[in-house]
């Protein structure tokens, strides 16, 4: 019986070389880097322009733009690939590592006029980063036909690439919600992928110094362009600082990002604020008016609430009111951003602002998405307060909707209330009463009314149940703000807060997030 053959030698064609393997793990990388640039332009957008779905729409619509342009002028590189390939990294490097950062000095040196420069700056160092992250795959698809021509069709070569190319897209989008922005922040995280950009145009360097002409100069290029972005990534703090206290004004004591929000508390003369996304939440001058007009027309009005669900609301401030009642033998707050719960139940600061309203054993904290945890639970509750940011966006505006209020209705006990906070009745006229006629579009009665707090001005709030609002007998003792007699002026509307024809807002129109632009925007103008 002869003996079974020896298996053969792969042939060289079928192993990876080190230089194409090098090559394939560099367009992870860039890949990675390039959606990180897009990304945080995108979150610095929102985070300093506001309106997160426009900002994010418009940046990666330039952005992707940007990218055709790029590859398309990729065509006109014909020669010394490799070094071209190199100069685009470290340029790519250099204007995406410093984006966030530029954009943030920017923000903080420019006056409260500077919009329209702002956003003309950041559309600018978007196109370039778009153009040059645009050449990067081309070269690399032709430097690897090039170099290795015997082991790739055009449709190997494309699907390499390209595999490796989305690999790196999946992973950073996971990493930089979750990973990056808390961790690090956006300045620092641009520039630490600043520094990977760089450090693939030495590998390069490395890879391809026997056919580089000015092989000194070109070291020396990436030596420097990585020394520098090292030099701001030390820096970035002492920077990122700067740049919010010039944003903010007072002085800043507590600076966090979650993968949520970024989340800023500063102390002065006048009091201590909460900003999330660079957005006021409150003013302790003057959030008693919010807080108190929030909690009690509706509580008050019950006079025998047990169990009260507070949706958002995760500083405490809601929470507080409602334990003045002795008789609410638990609160359930739902609050999406876990980081809120910590800060405003952990740190003495700011549990000295809501009275440790948090760390009550009345109160049953749950860290999820209220739309979907009222889908998901048959609770029933006496009160249910609703204190979500404006409708300033697609995300937020679902939870104004008549989907939303449905699944509200479903939770409120037969003669309970529901309270929601409904923007200014003044500046946002329109927004105000759309919210009104939405909550009366899945049958609720609705009691609207308003209050003056300084800090925000003319503020709305809607109460909302199955049975008319009834003008409470009693209030807590100790309210600064709230008295019987001072009520109905609350529920009377002058000509220029008068209701205006609105249509409910609908999850698949979603017409108030439109409206709310319009006339938010309108007074910023």
């Amino acid at each position: 019986m002869s003996a079974p053959p020896l298996a053969e030698a792969p042939p060289a064609a079928a192993r990876v070389a080190p230089a194409e393997l090098a090559l394939l793990v560099s367009v992870f990388v860039i890949a990675a880097c390039g959606l990180v640039y897009e990304l945080a332009a995108g979150a610095l957008a929102s985070y300093l322009l506001g309106d997160s779905v426009l900002q994010f729409s418009t940046v990666i619509g330039v952005y992707l733009f940007a990218m055709g342009v790029g590859s398309w002028l990729s065509r006109y590189i014909e020669r010394e690939l490799p070094a071209q390939f190199l100069r685009i990294e470290l340029a790519v490097g250099l204007v995406g590592g410093l984006t966030p950062a530029l954009l943030f000095t920017a923000h903080g040196l420019l006056p409260a006029s500077g919009e329209a420069a702002f956003r003309t700056l950041l559309y600018a160092l978007v196109l370039a980063v778009g153009v040059l992250v645009g050449l990067e795959i081309p070269l690399v698809m032709r430097i690897l036909k090039r170099q290795f021509s015997a082991r790739y069709a055009l449709k190997d070569l494309v699907s390499q690439v390209l595999t490796f190319d989305y690999l790196g897209a999946l992973a950073v989008s996971l990493a930089f919600p979750l990973l990056l922005v808390p961790q690090l922040g956006l300045v620092r995280t641009g520039l630490f992928f600043g520094l990977l950009n760089a450090t693939v145009a030495l590998w390069a360097w490395w890879l391809f110094r026997a056919e580089l002409r000015a092989r000194r100069a070109q070291g020396w290029a990436c030596v420097g362009v990585i020394v520098a972005l090292s030099a701001a990534l030390m820096g970035a703090e002492r920077l990122s600082s700067w740049a919010e206290d010039r944003f903010y004004g007072d002085r800043i004591v507590l600076r966090e990002s979650s993968p949520y929000q970024r989340v800023v508390v500063t102390a002065g003369p006048a009091g201590t604020r909460l900003f999330l996304n660079g957005n006021l939440q409150f003013h302790t001058r003057d959030e008693y008016r919010y807080h108190e007009a929030l909690v009690h027309p509706a509580l008050a009005a019950h006079g025998a609430a047990k169990r009260v669900l507070v949706l958002g609301g995760g500083d405490g401030m809601a929470v507080r009111e409602i334990l003045k009642y002795p008789g609410v033998e638990q609160v359930t707050l739902v609050e999406l951003d876990p980081h809120m719960l910590r800060l405003f139940g952990g740190l003495p600061l700011l549990r000295a602002l809501n009275g440790d309203a948090l760390n009550s054993p009345r109160v049953r904290q749950v860290q999820a998405d209220a739309y979907t945890w009222l889908e998901s639970h048959d609770e029933v509750f006496d009160v249910i307060v609703v204190d979500f940011p404006d409708p300033s966006n697609f995300a937020l505006g679902k939870l104004y909707t008549t989907s939303f209020y449905e699944r509200l209705d479903r939770h409120l006990s037969a003669g309970g209330y529901a309270v929601v906070q409904a923007t200014s009745p003044l500046v946002a006229r329109r927004s105000f009463w759309t919210v009104v006629a939405t909550l009366e579009a899945v049958g609720l009665a609705t009691q609207p009314y308003h209050a003056h707090v300084p800090s925000f001005g003319e503020w709305g709030f809607v109460i909302a149940s199955r049975r008319p609002w009834r003008r409470p007998t009693a209030l807590p003792a100790g309210l600064r703000f709230l008295t019987l007699e001072g009520l109905p002026a609350l529920m009377q509307f002058p000509p220029d807060m008068a209701r205006v024809a609105a249509e409910p807002n609908r999850l698949s129109n979603q017409v108030l997030v439109q409206t709310f632009e319009e006339e938010w925007g309108a007074v910023q103008r």
